[in-house]
């Protein structure tokens, strides 16, 4: 009996040699639309869909495939007595093959100029009906829904006298089910948003695979990395390298928390990471300068690092860089001079990021074992909070903007968290401490003398008045910190004690 092919595509990339090469195999082809009307300008004999279910297309192609003279013949099983039968007395063929994609439902939703009608109508119903009942049935039928795959299914029905092998339909059928998931999965992504849920009770997102990896956080783990459809383009998925080796698992994160950092800031501003964690922040006229006190806040840590800088890197601060080992350095844009400075070097990592589009509160999904959390990125910001300053002695407007900058950049350092800064630059940095005021003894000390007349942001409140005695000792002159300890009081008195400013914000910044 002659095999029978059913024909729908969106992305006809690739189709119509497929089709032809299918037909010199003897297989019969089935089309609709404009897919039948691509392979007929080719030459290729198609048989219309209505000639197979005898209806017309109707509403506007939204009823064209949903017939059983098409699903009878795609869930038949051949082995099965009754469907045989069942078929025979109809007088439904089998289908054999089924090569189908979907509506643009993505792109569609894309377009800024799209409506929700728009992208109602791009939503599939025939086309993932089809992709089901073929995979349900990949025993007897090959479902094909990536074009990647046109040339594997040629070369093994070549080699298999016209019989794709069992394994191959299984792992057509199983990619079927992922695509037919994942488009699920961005409808009802869209549309949870359009009616404003905010935890709904099933969390549906799906991701596209980026890059195999080399490995994970150390050589022995399997790692990849998955972009998510219509996520954040001023993240680290949607970046473009110019230069150097691949990203491994561990640059990657690296890289994330790099742009976290430097998307709060609007000046000139250069942001080094180390282990996920801001080892500099500088702030300057141009990035030369935000680069110069960025490199000398911790002139060790920053070594093999991570840096990120909100403006075109150019030669002179290439220059500069060129001096020690960077993992990466992610820019806007790297003049031509830049460039040519930094590529000598074979393995750094070069990469572009648009920092100009409008950052959207997005989802941060981390998964645990067993499960996932899910929370809104922490974009609150200075000026979205009413700050108290409960101490005698007020902030003087130095003070004060070295105060929102060291707030900016605890927001991203891992909690415990204590950031000291002066002059527009971090002189000091304790994370990831089991008690605060061991974050702030290492931020101290790695600060030294520089730490006189600086100031100190905390992630959180004080539970007691040691973080005060010890800033004061140190000869810090104002800090910022959430308040609503029970013992504030005691903090407020130890920082009068020793003439500290302290701001209040009533908003804590952990990150775990």
């Amino acid at each position: 009996m002659k095999k029978r092919a059913l024909v729908s595509v969106s992305d006809k990339k690739g189709i119509v040699s497929f089709v032809q090469k299918l037909e010199e195999m003897g297989v019969e082809v089935i089309s609709t639309g404009g897919t039948k009307r691509e392979l007929e300008k080719a030459g290729v004999d198609v048989i219309g869909i209505e000639d197979v279910t005898g209806f017309p297309e109707m509403m506007d192609g939204r009823v064209k495939t949903l017939h059983p003279s098409i699903h009878g013949g795609l869930l038949g099983v051949r082995d099965n007595k009754e469907h045989m039968s069942a078929l025979k007395e109809q007088g439904i063929g089998l289908i054999d093959f089924v090569i189908v994609n979907l509506y643009p439902f993505q792109s569609t939703i894309e377009n800024p100029d799209s409506t929700f009608t728009d992208a109602v109508e791009n939503i599939d119903i025939g086309g993932p009906s089809m992709i089901r009942s073929a995979a349900k049935n990949h025993n007897d039928v090959a479902i094909i829904v990536d074009t990647a795959d046109y040339d594997v299914v040629l070369q093994e029905l070549k080699d298999f006298d016209g019989e794709l092998p069992l394994e191959r339909k299984r792992k057509l059928a199983a990619k079927a089910f992922r695509h037919t998931a994942a488009y699920d999965a961005l409808i009802g992504e869209y549309l949870t948003k359009q009616v404003g849920e905010e935890a709904p009770e099933k969390l549906t997102v799906t991701y596209n695979l980026k890059q195999m990896l080399r490995y994970g956080e150390n050589p022995h783990q399997l790692a990849a990395f998955y972009e998510r459809p219509l996520g954040n383009p001023t993240s680290i998925a949607r970046s473009k390298q110019l230069h150097g080796k691949e990203l491994s698992y561990n640059n990657i994160n690296d890289a994330d928390a790099a742009l976290q950092v430097i998307r709060d800031f609007n000046g000139p501003t250069v942001a080094a990471i180390k282990h996920m964690n801001p080892c500099g922040v500088g702030i300057g006229e141009n990035v030369f300068e935000a680069y110069t006190k960025a490199y000398e806040a911790d002139p060790m840590s920053i070594f093999g690092g991570v840096v990120a800088c909100n403006r075109e890197v150019d030669e002179e601060t290439a220059l500069k860089m060129k001096e020690i080992f960077l993992e990466i350095v992610i820019a806007p844009s790297f003049s031509e001079k830049a460039l040519a400075v930094l590529t000598e070097k074979k393995n750094i990592r070069l990469i572009t990021v648009d920092l100009v589009s409008n950052q959207p509160t997005e989802q941060r999904i981390t998964t645990v074992a067993g499960g996932a959390l899910m929370q809104e990125t922490d974009t609150l910001t200075y000026e979205d909070v009413e700050v108290t300053i409960p101490t005698d002695r007020k902030p003087s407007d130095r003070e004060l903007e070295q105060i929102k900058m060291a707030w900016k950049v605890v927001k991203h350092v891992k909690s415990n968290a204590i950031v000291l800064a002066k002059e527009d630059q971090t002189i000091g940095v304790g994370a990831g401490q089991m008690n605060r005021v061991g974050a702030a003894k290492i931020a101290i000390e790695q600060a030294g003398e520089a730490a006189e007349g600086s100031v100190m942001a905390s992630d959180a409140f004080f539970p007691m008045s040691d973080t005060v005695e010890a800033a004061g000792k140190a000869g810090i002159k104002a800090i910022i910190q959430p308040g609503g300890s029970k013992r504030d009081q005691e903090s407020i008195d130890k920082a009068n004690e020793y003439g500290i400013a302290m701001v209040f914000t009533a908003v804590r910044h952990f990150k775990h």
